[in-house]
C-alpha cells in the first residue's frame, strides 16, 4: 500500500504574529491575578506596610485604622467585651465571621486582637492588621489560621468580668465568660488556648 504526503499550506505569518501576541496578553493577564492576592493586603486594605495615613502602628507592629470612633473609656484585661468581628487571611478571604455579638474575655485573645480592643470605646468599630507574630504565632494551634491576619472589630458594650460572672451566678448559668465554642480570637500563645474563630 502506498500512502501519498498530503501537502501543507504553509501559515501566514500574520497568523504566528497574532498567536504570539494572545499568547503574550494571556501571560500578562496571568501575572497580574497572582499578584492581586498579594496586593489585597498592602494596598487595598491599606495596612502591614501601607502607606495610608489614618493607620497607626503601635510598638508591637499591630495596625489599626479607626472606622468608626467610639466614646468612653477602654476595655481592660480584666473585661469581658461583646464584639461584632469579621476575620480575614491575607488573601482576603474570611475564615471567620461573627453570626451575632460574641462575649470576649479581653485578657484570653491573642496578643494583637488584645492589644486591640483596648485601643477601642463603646461604639467604635476598627480594622486591625496583626502580623503572625501578634495572632497564633509560629506554632498556631491546630486548625487555627496561620500568618497575617486582618479583623473589622465592632466593640458593642464591655463589662468586668468579675460582675459577668456575678450576673451568670445569680441567674443560675454554669461555666465562665470564655464565650461560645469556636469564638473569636482566643489563646495567646502559652496560655490558655481557646478553639480559633470558625473553627
Amino acid at each position: 500500500m502506498t500512502v501519498t504526503a498530503v501537502p501543507l499550506q504553509p501559515v501566514k505569518r500574520s497568523y504566528l504574529v497574532w498567536l504570539w501576541v494572545g499568547i503574550a496578553i494571556l501571560l500578562l493577564g496571568a501575572f497580574v491575578l497572582a499578584r492581586q492576592g498579594d496586593d489585597y493586603w498592602s494596598k487595598s486594605q491599606r495596612g502591614m506596610f501601607g502607606t495610608d495615613s489614618d493607620i497607626k502602628t503601635t510598638a508591637s507592629g499591630l495596625q489599626y485604622k479607626i472606622l468608626t470612633p467610639g466614646s468612653g473609656p477602654h476595655p481592660t484585661d480584666s473585661d469581658v467585651a461583646l464584639i461584632n468581628y469579621e476575620g480575614k487571611l491575607r488573601s482576603g478571604v474570611t475564615f471567620d465571621k461573627s453570626k451575632q455579638p460574641t462575649p470576649l474575655p479581653v485578657a484570653r485573645s491573642v496578643p494583637g486582637f488584645s492589644e486591640g480592643l483596648k485601643l477601642m470605646s463603646k461604639g467604635a468599630k476598627y480594622r486591625f492588621w496583626l502580623p503572625a507574630k501578634l495572632a497564633y504565632g509560629a506554632s498556631p494551634p491546630p486548625g487555627a489560621p496561620v500568618g497575617d491576619l486582618v479583623f473589622d472589630v465592632e466593640l458593642m458594650e464591655f463589662l468586668p468580668q468579675a460582675v459577668l460572672e456575678q450576673y451568670q451566678q445569680q441567674m443560675g448559668g454554669a461555666g465562665g465568660a470564655g464565650g461560645p465554642p469556636g469564638g473569636p480570637p482566643g489563646g495567646a500563645p502559652g496560655g490558655d488556648v481557646a478553639p480559633p474563630p470558625g473553627m
